[in-house]
């Protein structure tokens, strides 16, 4: 299995060192879910043990304990919601199977031309969706492999563009200290570029010829732009696990298409499985970037063995563009 990881990340490094910086469709899906993983600086790649590991280290939602179920709220810019909802459901020993949805909503704005700045009294929205579904499976009681297939929308007033991505990710549980390996590569998929009613034109062939039929109905074919492909690798290790007690820290390297690369550390701190406090730095050598510190605090309570419920915050600083806030609701079941 160790060889097996090792070929994995060499395959999908080199594959990734072949990208470079520019432009991609659909960034939305590189906006963070979760409370808790965001207040740890999005280093959690070789945590991932909770549902939100659909979205971070498929992998991880193999070595769930229980059913699991959550909702995260995020309280983006402009007024802007970003929502997160997954589940994942145990199989015994045939492995994990989760579902989740991810949609952001830029509300309601007013159409405007150059004639009308004002606005024309038309009103027109913008959304992004992605829906994943996903399984997982332990190799090993230390190597566990995950997977998901996705469907991607976006939407602004009549025009519209879709595709189908995959992720994939891997996690090791090493017997050197606890230390835990995770590595996952997201959103590889086709391009994805716009159609719909609104690229509907009238044209002239050729307005050198007088008399021709200069309306003529015509598309705009648009260019095509590629998906934001991340490669993701991470550490994880327990500074400290005894009773009523656990320190963990984590630290995790970025290597996106559309971007330099990165890296995002954080630590937990949890008191009697029932309080958490968080605290992390994102995207740590990366010029330019307004990304920074990340705080959180979680509060769990179970009802019974197998059973209870957990609420994360998470507050991001975000430079210029002021800060972000997260809220996260889940249910084990």
């Amino acid at each position: 299995m160790k060889k097996f990881l090792i070929i994995f990340l060499i395959s999908f490094g080199c594959l990734m060192a072949q990208s470079k910086v520019g432009s991609t469709a659909a960034p939305f899906l590189n906006i963070a879910i979760g409370a808790r993983a965001i207040s740890m600086g999005g280093a959690f790649a070789a945590t991932a043990n909770d549902v939100s590991s659909l979205y971070w280290n498929p992998a991880g939602s193999a070595r769930l304990a229980t059913n699991e179920a959550m909702f995260t709220h995020s309280m983006w810019f402009a007024d802007i919601d970003y929502n997160w909802a997954g589940a994942a459901l145990k199989l015994g020993d045939m492995g994990t199977v989760g579902f989740s949805v991810t949609y952001l909503d830029y509300g309601e704005m007013e159409v405007t031309t150059l004639a009308e700045q004002d606005g024309t009294g038309q009103m027109f929205k913008a959304k992004d969706l992605a829906m994943a579904l996903s399984y997982a499976y332990n190799l090993t009681d230390r190597f566990s492999i995950g997977g998901s297939a996705k469907y991607i929308r976006q939407e602004i007033w009549n025009s519209y563009a879709s595709t189908m991505a995959f992720d994939l990710g891997v996690l090791y549980y090493s017997d050197i200290f606890g230390l835990r390996i995770g590595a996952s590569i997201s959103n590889f998929g086709s391009d994805m570029s716009l159609d719909g009613k609104d690229l509907l034109v009238q044209h002239d062939i050729n307005e050198q010829i007088e008399g021709n039929n200069d309306q003529i109905l015509a598309k705009l074919r648009t260019d095509e732009f590629p998906l934001p492909l991340l490669f993701r690798i991470g550490l994880a290790a327990d500074l400290i696990n005894i009773e009523n007690h656990t320190i963990t820290i984590g630290i995790d390297a970025l290597h996106p298409n559309d971007n330099d690369e990165s890296l995002n550390v954080g630590m937990e701190y949890i008191l009697y499985d029932m309080i958490s406090i968080r605290g992390g730095y994102k995207s740590l050598l990366l010029d330019n970037s307004e990304e920074g510190l990340t705080l959180g605090m979680g509060l769990k309570y179970n009802f019974a063995p197998g059973l209870g419920f957990y609420f994360d915050y998470a507050y991001q600083d975000f430079g210029a563009l002021d800060n972000t806030q997260h809220f996260t609701l889940g249910l084990k079941f």
